[in-house]
């Protein structure tokens, strides 16, 4: 049997979701139907997109635990061609630190608790049992995968596990910028004001937060609909401030998703409303 393909199998056994890589750490297409993004769906999935076209499909959502996909029949020329086996921690509750290299290493020695560590090309893995989102180059060297991305499996490493701790999480958290701040473009109002009190729209805003600080997937669309939701009950009688913007900003940071496309959902959802 394929060597890349004994491993993903095995791999697929423990639960872990598994899928082939090529040359240069790249996925597979998988999909024929998905090429140019025809399905609707972004083939990196970093947004959301309505693809309804079967599995093994679009990168990372290609990994799989179910052993008839993997050494099935759609899946026998990857094997062919495959450099690498993959695996989607988040899909197995993990996330993977990835150390670009020395510095980084030493970086993570002094400053993250040990756990079970991977030797890599130019630095190391640290795995830690628990997922969260992924950003990339939360500082140099340093990418965090974990959930909607794959991290190319090489070996079981070595070292006890240990669960996430919230060093990690506070990596992907943005400082804001006191010398670029975000504008936000905020309704004047002008319209009659419903709210009769201000704890109507602190229940709203405090809701808000919270449905975006609950998302485990689909993060770009969540925040998206939050903001037409808050927009359109609040947004036209002139109470919403820069203020509650930046707090529904900052939740969606804490998410993984940057000042720019918070901006950007912020515009449309305000576009999308006649605002």
């Amino acid at each position: 049997m394929n060597t890349h393909l004994h491993t993903a199998l095995d791999l697929a056994a423990r639960g872990v979701p598994a899928m082939p890589l090529r040359a240069g750490k790249v996925p597979f297409g998988n999909c024929p139907t998905c090429r140019d993004n025809a399905c609707g769906g972004r083939p990196n999935m970093k947004t959301p997109g309505p693809c309804t076209c079967p599995r093994p499909c679009h990168a990372w959502a290609a990994a799989t635990t179910n052993p008839a996909v993997i050494a099935g029949a759609a899946w026998t020329p990857a094997w062919k061609q495959a450099a690498a086996v993959a695996y989607h921690p988040g899909g197995t509750g993990l996330t993977v630190v990835d150390l670009d290299h020395s510095n980084a290493v030493t970086w993570a020695r002094r400053t993250l608790p040990a756990t079970r560590t991977v030797p890599t090309t130019r630095g190391e893995h640290w795995i830690y049992r628990g997922a969260m989102p992924s950003v990339n180059a939360v500082r140099d060297g340093v990418d965090i995968k974990s959930s909607m991305v794959y991290a190319r499996w090489l070996g079981p490493g070595t070292g006890t596990m240990t669960t996430l701790p919230d060093t990690v999480r506070a990596l992907i958290v943005k400082e804001p910028s006191p010398t670029r701040p975000v504008t936000v473009a905020v309704p004047t109002g002008g319209g009659e004001c419903r709210h009769r009190t201000p704890a109507y729209l602190e229940r709203g805003i405090a809701m808000a937060e919270q449905r975006i600080s609950s998302a485990t997937s689909g993060v770009h669309a969540t925040v998206y609909r939050t903001f037409l939701a808050v927009l359109s009950a609040h947004g036209r009688c002139g109470c919403l401030t820069g203020a509650h913007a930046a707090r529904l900003f900052a939740a969606a940071q804490t998410k993984g998703e940057s000042a720019r496309h918070c901006v950007d959902a912020w515009s449309n959802a305000r576009t999308a409303l006649g605002m």
